[in-house]
């Protein structure tokens, strides 16, 4: 292939002076082969002119919805947290679990609430009385209301039936006492009973300010009672005496009803009510 200059016109060769041929010049050819470009080894770019100032454009920024892989760690572990949570959790603890600091806690935690919100869930992530939990979105109300009170769904626990019958012959009972007789903590069923309207609030106890708890209406209406007065007596489902601890307040008194009962039901006298157990 022949060669060109740089304007792109073949390149001849030097020719001798006029009537004066040089030697053998007949035999060389008429243009001369040169050798083939050779190509760059990178892209080269635009040629700038001279005394051109050349800025350099830096790599765009991240979108402001893109998050690295420690801001999806914190928002998956919050999540997790949150979800076994029975009560509203403050930041600085969940920053002190998380060991993460505060501000970069709250952050996540008003950025998940807002795209529950932007994406229409069905639950939503709440600041309530100094904390964040978890509560299901008003505009679901009437769905929930549907699974928890009709059906089969609206069947209690067994747990729920033994807290409910605590109520039911103590009342107005709080839930630290309501808890002390079953032996277990109770605050979740509570809440299920008062979400079905079979307990209510009954106003607060004097000497500690607890809540104390009543039943309703409706669950004499659902229990088919007119009144508290018809409960079944306890004393067929009492234990004996023998098997109750002399030590626990709980079995005491119930001792005791059980000794008077028995002892007035032999004599029939009734003067078996002022004798005490005998311990």
């Amino acid at each position: 292939m022949s060669g060109r200059d740089e304007g792109g016109r073949p390149v001849r060769r030097p020719l001798g002076m006029p009537g004066r041929p040089r030697a053998e010049e007949w035999l060389e050819p008429a243009f001369r082969l040169l050798p083939d470009p050779v190509e760059p080894a990178g892209p080269v770019g635009p040629v700038e002119p001279a005394g051109a100032v050349v800025v350099h454009q830096k790599s765009a920024p991240p979108a402001s919805g893109a998050e690295g892989p420690d801001d999806a760690g914190l928002r998956a572990d919050l999540e997790a947290v949150l979800m076994v949570v029975d009560e509203p959790v403050a930041e600085e603890r969940l920053a002190g679990v998380l060991e993460r600091p505060r501000a970069e806690v709250a952050a996540a935690l008003r950025e998940l609430s807002a795209e529950y919100t932007a994406q229409g869930r069905g639950f939503d992530l709440r600041l309530v009385a100094g904390g964040w939990r978890f509560y299901s979105r008003d505009t679901c109300s009437a769905a929930v209301d549907r699974f928890l009170l009709d059906g089969r769904q609206a069947r209690l626990s067994q747990a729920a039936l033994e807290t409910l019958a605590v109520i039911a012959y103590r009342q107005p009972v709080s839930r630290s006492r309501v808890s002390a007789v079953r032996g277990v903590n109770c605050d979740g069923v509570m809440r299920t009973l008062v979400q079905r309207g079979l307990v209510e609030e009954a106003g607060s106890e004097p000497e500690t300010g607890a809540i104390l708890y009543r039943t309703t209406n409706y669950f004499l209406e659902r229990m088919g009672l007119r009144g508290l007065d018809e409960l079944p007596e306890l004393a067929p489902f009492l234990p004996e005496v023998d098997d109750v601890e002399a030590e626990s307040l709980e079995g005491t008194m119930i001792a005791e009803a059980v000794a008077a009962a028995a002892a007035q039901a032999a004599d029939g006298s009734g003067e078996a009510g002022r004798a005490g157990p005998d311990r």
